[in-house]
């Protein structure tokens, strides 16, 4: 396992790590904290194994999955199979205490799926709240088409989970969920807001998708079962992308000690976003 560590006003906020090439699975953010010290993700908790603190993680390419765990297969239920991909560490483009640029290869059955370019960089906010800016590309580096899919478009409605996702710790009490003009786990799932916010004990993380395909992706949000947000790729429909095209995404967490009201959540929203 080779580390890398993200600073903030010169203290450690995150801890960025990658599996050497001959194991099966993907690049993650784990632990993550606040600027207090608070830890704000969760790896390999016992009730999602395949849960790593912050990634990108789709659980349908072309048939691979590059999510962990049991596949969704229509008609039969999640099911184990023998079709895991890695995210292979290429190499560094960049790579400094604030953050860094890494080349990965996706591969799946010995070939290259896609080649991902990823970028992550820290933010000082304010004293109590700093930004991760987490964007990724996805090449396709095949000559036909790849379609991008999830459990949902699998058939298991509400489970259209697939792309930038953040599991939180989980806690006694569920976070509370709230987006710019939403309440609710129910409300805000599967909604297109600007932004959506998790606020736990003592900690609030607020999402936000930074470019226009970004935000038109519908959240993926979980809190009483586990605590977790993602930006889905696939969330109703498959996603093709075309031979030698690339996908682009980009989505700015703001990390807050104590609990943010809606006013300041949005207000750190339009400071980031706008960056």
């Amino acid at each position: 396992m080779t580390t890398t560590l993200l600073s903030c006003a010169g203290r450690t906020v995150g801890r960025y790590s990658h599996l050497p090439a001959a194991q099966d699975g993907r690049p993650f953010l784990h632990p993550v904290t606040t600027l207090a010290g608070i830890p704000v993700t969760e790896a390999r908790p016992a009730d999602h194994i395949h849960h790593l603190g912050a990634s990108v993680a789709v659980p349908d390419v072309a048939g691979h999955n590059f999510w962990g765990g049991r596949t969704f297969v229509r008609g039969q239920g999640p099911t184990e199979l023998d079709n895991h991909g890695v995210q292979r560490h290429l190499g560094w483009k960049l790579r400094d205490p604030d953050g860094f640029v890494e080349e990965l290869s996706w591969e799946a059955g010995g070939a290259e799926l896609l080649r991902e370019h990823r970028t992550v960089a820290v933010t000082p906010l304010s004293p109590t709240a700093w930004a991760l800016d987490f964007s990724f590309s996805l090449t396709n580096r095949g000559s036909t088409g790849l379609s991008i899919g999830s459990p949902a478009t699998n058939g298991r409605p509400g489970a259209g989970y697939g792309g930038f996702f953040w599991r939180a710790p989980k806690e006694p009490a569920p976070p509370v969920v709230f987006g710019a003009e939403l309440d609710g786990e129910e409300a805000v799932h599967g909604s297109a807001a600007a932004w959506v916010a998790l606020a736990g004990d003592g900690w609030t993380l607020v999402f936000a998708g930074a470019t226009g395909e970004t935000r038109r992706d519908p959240w993926f949000v979980r809190g009483q079962e586990y605590p977790g947000v993602g930006s889905s790729l696939a969330a109703v429909r498959r996603l093709t992308v075309a031979a030698g095209a690339t996908l682009v995404r980009r989505v700015v967490t703001v990390v807050a000690d104590g609990t943010l009201d809606r006013e300041t959540a949005d207000a750190y929203v339009r400071r980031v976003v706008t960056a």
